[in-house]
């Protein structure tokens, strides 16, 4: 064997001085320390960690609910709660109602105290009924029942929702405007409690009357001689996955349907 051929290839010229890379100087003085995220490392950075978190149970419990009631058939008798009044007309509602908050331990001691005070003076204690607004389930069942309530608030979120399901069709059956907001805790603050499941309003001044007659009237309309509040089932609402597969098999057949008629669908 000879020896190998030499290679006859021209010789290319060297790049102009222009394009040349030019090494970057490091500065001694910083030294590059790289970050090590394995376990016992640095610290990771923060990123958001919202599906990661483990929730209270009660939390867990109310999230369950709403998408077992989303998913599930609800009745009418408690789908009908979903439909409570809008902003507009809870804010006249509440505003209405803390004209007449009942009076609280301090105040009613107060009262009490001068009453007395004037009894042991001899004087003439003039006492008159204040004009409240009514709580508590039982007491406002009674209300609804001798037809002395003008008109009920019910809380939308009461729990157990069996405790006030029946109140609307009693209100209705004794023709006593109701209306349905939402929350309870609302309520609960204008009788100084944290939640309560409904209210009521008896009697009011003359000046409020009118706003009275006018909060009934719509109620009235809008709940008691409104059939399809009552009617209408809830629920039924699947999740965005199982609406993507049931689009998907209605395409599949679709588009098997349009093979045997001979027809393409894109």
């Amino acid at each position: 064997m000879g020896k190998a051929a030499k290679q006859t290839g021209k010789k290319l010229p060297s790049a102009p001085v222009a394009a040349r890379k030019e090494k970057t100087k490091k500065n001694p003085l910083f030294e590059k320390a790289p970050k090590n995220f394995r376990l016992g490392g640095d610290v990771q950075p923060k990123r958001d960690l919202t599906r990661f978190v483990k929730w209270p149970k009660f939390v867990r419990l109310q999230r369950m609910k709403r998408v077992m009631l989303m998913r599930l058939k609800v009745p009418p008798a408690i789908n009908q709660f979903n439909a409570a009044i809008d902003k507009n007309q809870a804010s006249q509602v509440l505003r209405l109602c803390k004209k007449y908050m009942p009076e609280t331990k301090e105040a009613k001691k107060a009262r009490l105290m001068e009453m007395a005070q004037q009894k042991k003076d001899g004087q003439e204690v003039k006492s008159k009924k204040p004009q409240v607004v009514k709580y508590g389930l039982n007491h406002i069942t009674t209300l609804v029942e001798n037809k002395q309530a003008k008109l009920v608030v019910i809380a939308h979120d009461v729990d157990p929702i069996e405790l006030v399901c029946w109140l609307p069709a009693l209100c209705r059956k004794k023709d006593v405007p109701y209306c349905i907001i939402k929350g309870k805790s609302r309520l609960g603050q204008l009788v100084h409690k944290k939640a309560v499941s409904c209210v009521a309003l008896t009697s009011v001044t003359k000046e409020d009357q009118k706003d009275l007659e006018t909060l009934a009237s719509n109620f009235k309309a809008q709940f008691n001689d409104n059939a399809e509040v009552r009617r209408r089932w809830g629920g039924g609402v699947m999740g965005i996955k199982s609406q993507h597969i049931t689009a998907s098999r209605e395409r599949a057949v679709q588009v098997e349907q349009a093979k045997k008629l001979g027809m393409k669908i894109a």
